[in-house]
């Protein structure tokens, strides 16, 4: 029984491509979908060790991403992001401290 992905799941080409249009690459929970996704794809072309381990290192490559959604709970979980209300100006800007 194969693992295709559902007419509700996004291929990895279609969810790279909705990423970069967003400007989310540079998010690493972004980047861990689009690995897992990926490595689901590959999944029934791969030795079922080579499959489990890839997922062992992805599993601890997100852990070691700890904590990062506190405070970034809306932005993270629900896609609405709200700026912080009090701007802090720009690292070696004239306005930086």
């Amino acid at each position: 029984m194969g693992s295709a992905p559902g007419p509700s799941t996004p291929s990895a080409a279609e969810l790279a491509r909705y990423l970069e249009q967003r400007g989310e690459l540079s998010k690493p929970w972004m980047l861990q979908m689009l690995r897992l996704t990926k490595l689901k794809e590959a999944k029934d072309t791969m030795d079922p060790c080579e499959y489990v381990a890839r997922l062992a290192e992805a599993h601890a490559d997100l852990m070691r991403l700890g904590e990062f959604w506190k405070g970034r709970e809306q932005e993270v979980f629900s896609g609405r992001y709200t700026p912080p209300s009090l701007v802090e100006p720009l690292p070696g800007s004239p306005d930086d401290r």
